[in-house]
């Protein structure tokens, strides 16, 4: 898969951003598939998802040395971890590694690694999510997967959040029918005309040096 969607975004590298994965617990030399993906890939970000890969995001403190290996070398050639937070509607999904407050030992272990919040936490955990994103100077959040309309229920203090806040669709997830729909319906809400832009487009910019 790392593959295919590196060869995917070198087709169109200035649309697409390559973003690979790898799971801790069966990579025998986690360091070396990390310089692989990152020097020879060219992956600008990796994504973990707790749920579906059973281990909660700070289980380096217990035992699962290959996770400290994946965020350290993140933090070595700078980019970013993405981590699934909240819930799982798909099979065999273990909800309860979705909680983002492992995250809290993450950002403290890996100060200059830059972690985005998956979802937020969403539904039922975007108030952790909040107070991590505040306390954390290198924890961000994505609020892909939260319907437009509804998310200043789960953030409603989101405006104080824009420096740090990074527009997602999920697209093709379920109940997504169109990125643009997404985009249309943010624009909508009564967020100020500078905090919609970082959260549409400067804040990737920066997150990902473009």
């Amino acid at each position: 898969v790392n593959e295919f969607v590196a060869s995917y975004c070198h087709a169109a590298p200035k649309r697409l951003i390559p973003v690979g994965s790898l799971h801790p617990r069966f990579i025998k030399n986690p360091a070396a598939r990390m310089e692989y993906l990152v020097c020879d890939l060219k992956i600008q970000m990796i994504k973990i998802h707790p749920p579906h890969q059973l281990f909660y995001p700070n289980d380096y403190l217990n035992g699962l040395e290959g996770l400290a290996v994946i965020y350290a070398k993140a933090q070595e050639v700078k980019i970013p971890v993405m981590v699934h937070t909240g819930t799982s509607i798909f099979p065999r999904a273990r909800v309860k590694y979705g909680d983002p407050l492992c995250l809290d030992d993450v950002a403290i272990d890996f100060p200059k690694l830059q972690i985005v919040l998956a979802h937020g936490g969403r539904p039922f955990w975007s108030e952790k999510s909040f107070f991590l994103l505040r306390r954390h100077a290198n924890i961000f959040l994505d609020i892909s997967s939260i319907p437009p309309q509804n998310l200043l229920k789960y953030f409603p203090r989101l405006e104080e959040l824009a420096d740090k806040t990074l527009f997602g669709s999920d697209w093709p997830g379920p109940g997504v029918t169109s990125i643009r729909v997404n985009v249309e319906k943010f624009s909508e809400l009564p967020l100020s005309d500078d905090a919609k832009r970082k959260i549409l487009y400067d804040n990737a910019i920066k997150l990902f040096r473009l």
